[in-house]
């Protein structure tokens, strides 16, 4: 194999010529012999049998020529990148341009790594919000924690907004049954919106062991089956129930957490929402400054890397989606799309993602930043911790590679945050303009008030 010429195109994409001696070809030739002779059917022979000469004077000389050049073609093209050490991306396309017993030429292009021109990443200015936590943030929280505290309690009495009403159901479309239209003693919170537009609405007044019909116009988007059309449900309310939520005292501190007094647990959970809005605040201008990193970057990004940035996203989506019980293609029907769609849509985001990447790369490449095997080791531990599971757990699920992976881009994005300017967000800058003008008049005023009247 030799490399004939290797020439750059646009997009990050080379063109690679490619020759195969006689020789070679001659080995991958016999190969395909080898290979094919067992499906050929030779009179006089067995099967598997025919030599080669014979085969090739009753078809042609050329009868394994195409998958000789099957055979050679994968080993000639990873030496040709290998020998012009290229980064490749992706698949290359193949075009034969000559095939003879004196050797095969033939022409491989694919998409490279790009070069990356870095441009600012230190010293960046970027918006990163104050944090403040009311005592309404802090009796927000209190309250969420009763809800989840609360318990459900059957009354006897009609059904209001508010109330979960356990019923059995049954949809009819002119008549007859549907698919998916049939419930029982199904909790429905009355006003959570989870069932179709009006449902909800018209259980409302009704009590225990009632039944009615009640009328419902799928909306135009719903599933192709049922969009558009009015439906009968035909539904019993078999138990009206309601919410009771603990008082908030210190009994419910005690219940809830590992403290006696109710003042005790709002200092905690004061604690605990401050550094989360720190974290918040810290991973949105640490985004922020990326984002000007990723946009400053210089790179021409092969259409190969965003096509490949985007599918990893159909697929992360499609197990997130799994996740919940929902396949795909119902997601696709669902939504009225197509699965190439979806991929059109995630085209920009994705190129943004890859713009990302080679900026992150870049900066590691520029500082040379590198990770030791105990830093790998306490990241391990860290996940440990995260998940409640062991070390050696964590380490099936997650490859050494992975967390080196992780941890590097970590110290590239602190280090372009520590070099970076925190300024206060464009909301935050015109309230405090407002209150600044704000005082300067008063001390106007002030001022003016301390004046004898003759000079006013």
């Amino acid at each position: 194999m030799s490399v004939k010429s290797c020439e750059k195109l646009e997009k990050s994409k080379v063109a690679l010529t490619i020759e195969v001696s006689a020789e070679d070809f001659e080995t991958a030739i016999n190969k395909a012999y080898l290979k094919m002779r067992g499906k050929m059917n030779i009179p006089g022979f067995r099967p598997g049998k025919a030599p080669r000469k014979i085969i090739e004077g009753m078809y042609g000389t050329e009868v394994f020529y195409e998958e000789a050049v099957n055979i050679v073609l994968p080993d000639a093209y990873e030496a040709a990148v290998k020998e012009q050490k290229l980064e490749v991306v992706g698949y290359p396309d193949v075009e034969l341009l000559s095939c003879t017993k004196d050797g095969v030429s033939l022409k491989a292009t694919v998409a490279v790594y790009p070069e990356v021109k870095l441009g600012q990443y230190k010293g960046l200015e970027a918006p990163k919000a104050e944090v403040k936590v009311l005592a309404a943030d802090v009796n927000n929280r209190l309250k969420e924690m009763s809800d989840r505290n609360s318990r459900l309690v059957s009354v006897d009495r009609a059904v209001k907004k508010g109330d979960t009403a356990v019923i059995d159901f049954e949809g009819f479309d002119a008549g007859k049954p549907f698919e998916g239209g049939k419930g029982e003693n199904f909790d429905l919170e009355i006003g959570s919106g989870s069932f179709v537009p009006g449902f909800e609405d018209q259980v409302i007044g009704m009590k225990a062991g009632e039944e009615k019909d009640i009328d419902i116009t799928f909306p135009e988007n719903y599933t192709p089956e049922l969009a558009g059309k009015a439906v009968v449900f035909h539904v019993k309310v078999n138990e009206v129930k309601v919410k009771e939520v603990p008082a908030i005292d210190d009994e419910f501190a005690k219940d809830v957490s590992e403290f006696d007094t109710l003042k005790e647990l709002k200092a905690d959970l004061k604690k605990k929402i401050t550094a989360e809005r720190e974290e918040a605040a810290q991973h949105a201008f640490e985004d922020a400054l990326m984002q000007k990193v990723a946009d400053g970057v210089e790179c021409d990004v092969p259409d190969d890397m965003v096509k490949m940035q985007s599918e990893k996203m159909c697929e992360g989506f499609k197990q997130q989606l799994a996740s919940q019980g929902i396949p795909f293609d119902q997601y696709l029907k669902m939504t009225n799309m197509t699965e190439e769609a979806f991929l059109a849509e995630a085209k920009e985001p994705a190129l943004q993602q890859v713009r990302m990447d080679l900026a992150v790369e870049a900066i590691v490449k520029a500082e040379n930043l590198e990770v030791s095997d105990e830093e790998i080791e306490e990241e391990f531990k860290t996940l440990s911790g995260k998940y409640n599971m062991d070390v050696d757990t964590v380490k099936k699920y997650l490859h050494a590679d992975q967390i080196k992976e992780q941890v590097i881009r970590e110290k590239a994005i602190k280090l372009v945050a520590d070099a970076g300017v925190a300024v206060a967000p464009v909301e935050e800058k015109a309230e405090e303009d407002a209150e600044a003008e704000e005082k300067k008049s008063a001390k106007k005023s002030a001022k003016k008030a301390e004046k004898p009247v003759e000079e006013q």
